[in-house]
């Protein structure tokens, strides 16, 4: 299966709960820190919640 990068680009401050305990949830924590996941509907869906806050990118 495919794997995306995910980068955390913005900060979560003045965000509604659910998007910071969505970064929180894909291991987001700091700006620039970037993350690996198995590219399922389910992360893609957390991917979405919070597209305007992160990066990302397929990796090979």
């Amino acid at each position: 299966m495919a794997k995306i990068k995910v980068t955390q680009v913005r900060s979560n401050i003045k965000r509604p709960e659910g998007q910071k305990r969505t970064l929180v949830a894909l291991g987001l924590k700091k700006i620039n820190q970037s993350v690996e996941h198995e590219a399922t509907p389910q992360i893609k869906g957390m991917i979405n919640t919070v597209k305007h806050l992160v990066k990302t990118e397929e990796v090979k």
